[in-house]
């Protein structure tokens, strides 16, 4: 068993350096430690302080590099066109291309954020709040290519860039998800105004909590593996937050809202499915035992979620709906993503039936019990399903899935764990809350939030892009 990448590594066809089981460490997704020779700004960040001395041993691996290459291109597809189309599908006709260019517009304005400056807030060691400048621009992030070098980061056989670039698509999907809190309501100008301050203020500091080498939360103990504080529930309490704050639909409870075309979402879901493979098992960091572990948890809390959601609505309302299965699905994948690489197969399809049950009640009960309008359900799936499974980690996690010589144990599900699960969700619920609600007060006192009464009921597609759907 060998640490290689953000998660440990079971792999047998790559054998270990001599002393590479004295230095091993288990950050979930973190940098290592290699000094690349970029000064004093450079060795601010974990990546290049402390080299062990094992460090320059391992070369990059091609196997791997592929692998995660794959898995960064199926997790942008996530968001364009995946969830572009899963809320399309869930909004009225006049709102389709307004919501579809949401989606597309985060992957082209948030690539850039997280090239500037977002990356190194998240993976800059700073303190173990918020990182630093050290890879503005991305700054040195080529060097090892540039000199010709095989060796990859500490820890790591993949290229920096590389690294940087799948976590790049999880910077972009968090604040796309969003907007599924707010649909046919907010201004196109406020949202891109939006989207960047929350991802360089909330998400990139939460990122560097839990990820970095150095994070808070990290330090705690808290296990995310693949992003179910980082981003669902830091998407879904924003989504809350949004929705809260925007208010509701004008005609909301009045006129029909119902979709406008389920085979839309359909296909949008069938994509997320498909992407969230690269999602979970990428966050391996390596084509090995682990990332094949995750695959298969992450499949069966899918289907075991999408069959919760069915069971349980097919008793309140009398019949299954596609709808439902598609909600039910991702509740699935947004719940077994904390858990992937924790958990065997069993306990994935129990969180699965969890968060499919729950999500259920949460999008629909409680929703209207509370009377909020969260339009596609940001906070009723990605929040309360981030949490489900977050909290489910803590009691389902199989310590020898990520044990290491250093961490013997690895992550043990248990009473202990939960309580440190407990605690990562509710710091995570109160920063992501209060900032957006500053950040959204903020723009609404400049730019403004929300269009006009005659612009949402004429439709978005019309009044903010002079376009219109057939």
């Amino acid at each position: 068993m060998c640490f290689i990448g953000g998660h440990q590594r079971m792999k047998a066809d790559l054998p270990c350096p001599e002393n590479c089981r004295a230095q091993a460490r288990l950050p979930s997704r973190k940098m290592g430690s290699r000094k690349l020779g970029l000064g004093a700004a450079a060795a601010a960040l974990p990546l290049f302080a402390a080299m062990p001395a094992w460090a320059d041993t391992p070369k990059i691996d091609s196997g791997d590099t592929a692998w995660m290459l794959i898995s960064s291109v199926i997790v942008l597809m996530m968001t364009v066109p995946g969830l572009g189309l899963f809320y399309a599908g869930m909004v009225r006709k006049k709102n389709i291309l307004a919501t579809m260019m949401q989606a597309f517009s985060a992957a082209a304005v948030l690539s850039i954020v997280w090239m500037v400056a977002g990356y190194s807030l998240a993976f800059g060691t700073g303190n173990a709040y918020v990182g630093d400048m050290s890879r503005f621009l991305l700054n040195g992030i080529a060097d090892h290519i540039v000199k010709g070098s095989d060796a990859p980061m500490a820890g790591m056989t993949i290229p920096e860039s590389l690294f940087m670039f799948f976590q790049m698509t999880f910077a972009i999907i968090t604040p796309a998800l969003i907007a599924g809190a707010f649909a046919d309501r907010m201004k196109f100008s406020a949202y891109l105004v939006f989207i960047v301050l929350w991802s360089l203020i909330v998400y990139s500091p939460v990122a560097h909590w839990v990820w970095a080498s150095n994070g808070w939360l990290a330090g705690m103990g808290a296990a995310d593996f693949a992003g179910g504080t980082v981003v669902h529930i830091n998407a879904g309490v924003a989504g809350l937050v949004c929705a809260l704050v925007l208010g509701k639909r004008y005609g909301y409870g009045r006129d029909d809202m119902s979709p406008h075309d389920l085979s839309y979402a359909l296909i949008g879901a069938s994509l997320l499915w498909v992407g969230w493979f690269g999602f979970n098992a990428g966050s391996a960091g390596s084509a090995g035992g682990r990332a094949a572990m995750a695959a298969v948890a992450t499949q069966l809390g899918a289907a075991g979620a999408a069959i919760g959601w069915i069971v349980v609505e097919w008793m309140v309302r009398g019949k299954p709906t596609v709808l439902g299965a598609l909600s039910g699905a991702v509740a699935g994948l947004v719940a077994i993503t904390p858990a992937a690489g924790f958990v065997l197969p069993g306990p994935a399809v129990l969180i699965g039936l969890i968060a499919g049950a729950i999500c259920f009640w949460g999008a629909t009960s409680l929703k209207h019990m509370l009377g909020y309008d969260d339009s596609l359900d940001a906070w009723g799936v990605h929040g309360i399903g981030g949490i489900t499974g977050a909290l489910l980690t803590g009691i389902f996690a199989y310590g020898p899935l990520s044990a290491t010589d250093a961490s013997p144990a690895g992550v043990v599900g248990g009473i202990p764990q939960l309580i440190i699960q407990a605690k990562a969700v509710g710091i995570t619920l109160v920063w992501s809350g209060v900032m957006t609600f500053i950040l959204l007060k903020i723009i609404d006192v400049v730019i403004g939030l929300r269009v006009t009464q005659e612009e949402e009921v004429e439709g978005l597609d019309v009044t903010l892009h002079g376009e219109r759907l057939g």
